[in-house]
């Protein structure tokens, strides 16, 4: 068992080596996940009392749950607490240039494939024409073209 766990715990402590990391400057809830945090997710995203109060109801139903414990399968306890329930990249002032945007965020579009016209409308530097693109970091909506558009079609 012993050699399944250093084995687990190499791969983990290794680079993704798969895809790539963003680093930019973020806006990060607090470690730990309580009340007050899914207040403050559901303020952030400007959600109705409504989807607040379906969201409360939601944690403190899983707050009375209990893990299943599978056949033959072994993980330590999983702490809930230990992890960022929400993360956005920081917002600030809508940019006038494609300068004025983080780098690191333009060489992700790029990573990305996203060509420099659509970088334009994502960073908010250019109107969108026909086009309808969301751009997501950590599960946040940062950009998204044609918002109006969207709004009025429900």
């Amino acid at each position: 068992m012993s050699d399944t766990t250093d084995q687990v715990q190499a791969l983990t402590e290794q680079s993704y080596k798969w895809g790539f990391e963003t680093d930019i400057a973020m806006d990060l809830a607090p470690v730990g996940l309580n009340e007050d945090t899914v207040r403050l997710i559901s303020r952030k995203k400007n959600e109705p009392q409504w989807l607040l109060d379906w969201r409360l109801k939601a944690y403190r139903a899983w707050l009375t749950m209990t893990e299943p414990h599978w056949a033959k399968l072994y993980y330590p306890p999983i702490d809930y607490q230990a992890s960022h329930y929400y993360a956005a990249p920081s917002q600030k002032p809508g940019p006038k240039s494609l300068d004025e945007i983080d780098p690191e965020l333009l060489r992700t579009y790029d990573k990305l494939g996203i060509p420099l016209r659509e970088q334009a409308i994502l960073a908010g530097v250019e109107q969108p024409r026909q086009i309808a693109v969301d751009a997501v970091f950590d599960s946040v909506s940062v950009a998204t073209t044609f918002r109006a558009t969207l709004a009025e079609a429900g």
